[in-house]
């Protein structure tokens, strides 16, 4: 694994928010770059979760510098270990660039690599869901947590590829969907639907957010902030619908906040990225 990590996105929203708090969890660690940034903006205490132990091991390493006021758990978000009233709790949602560009980890579709998106290694790959579900849950599959258009043509397109011998590999699934598909010049990889939405069923990306929001709120001290960054919509719906039904808190975004034109130029994974924030409603101590 390298060194230097990808950029984080939307650092300087983020700190703006949580900066210079007392304890601030980041429920998506990564390699520690929004965690970093935090602790250079003053936060007292950063705890970093991650379901992927390579990702913990990594940001350990990155930020020992920082001694106690740093610490890392692998965990689910839905499952904070953190017990105490907290000042903050950011999430940067999906899969993570150190997860994309690693082709061993099966999650990129412009990577060889074997067909996992396991983000802790742990329970059914996307290679057995590809390889077992029927048609029809394929392309509910495809159709809900892609938001692909043509799903029942990629299901068809996969089951008669799986008929010829198991699909095993992300080159091989990005063939069968490509070729199912066609792929327009300059166009987005016809595959990319396909594969976002293997990872998030592989993962239950979308159950895991629905059950960790409210525990987190629970976790806030008053006036302790809530940041979220969402980069499909089906993300940011769940988010959206939570933040404004929650009478524990006080929508501080009335509409999402973008990235920059320049980030969104220097750093491709933040083209997408919508940011919504809230505060525990009570008085702070």
């Amino acid at each position: 694994m390298g060194s230097t990590p990808h950029e984080p996105v939307m650092v300087a929203e983020v700190t703006e928010l949580l900066g210079g708090r007392g304890l601030v969890l980041d429920l998506t660690l990564g390699a520690g770059g929004h965690a970093e940034a935090l602790l250079e903006a003053g936060v007292e205490r950063v705890v970093g979760l991650d379901r992927d132990p390579e990702a913990v091991r990594e940001a350990v390493r990155r930020l020992g510098r920082y001694g106690p006021r740093f610490a890392a758990v692998v965990a689910r978000f839905s499952r904070p270990p953190v017990r105490e009233g907290i000042d903050g709790a950011l999430y940067d949602l999906g899969v993570s660039s150190m997860q994309l560009d690693r082709a061993d980890r099966g999650f990129s579709y412009r990577l060889p690599g074997p067909l996992d998106m396991r983000m802790e290694g742990e329970g059914p790959s996307a290679a057995e869901l590809v390889n077992e579900a029927t048609e029809a849950e394929l392309a509910r599959i495809i159709a809900a947590y892609g938001e692909e258009p043509r799903a029942r043509r990629v299901a068809a397109a996969i089951v008669r590829a799986r008929r010829r011998g198991p699909i095993r590999t992300t080159e091989e699934l990005a063939r069968v969907v490509a070729g199912a598909l066609g792929a327009r010049r300059g166009g987005p990889h016809p595959a990319r639907r396909t594969f976002q939405a293997l990872r998030i069923a592989v993962n239950r990306e979308l159950e895991e957010l629905e059950t960790s929001l409210p525990r987190v709120v629970a976790l806030l001290a008053p006036g302790g902030r809530l940041v979220v960054i969402s980069y499909h919509s089906l993300e940011d719906r769940i988010v959206k619908r939570f933040l404004a039904g929650s009478p524990e808190l006080r929508v501080l975004t009335r509409k999402p906040r973008r990235p920059s034109e320049a980030e969104r130029a220097r750093n491709p994974r933040a083209r997408s990225a919508k940011l919504r924030a809230a505060e525990r409603l009570g008085e702070a101590a």
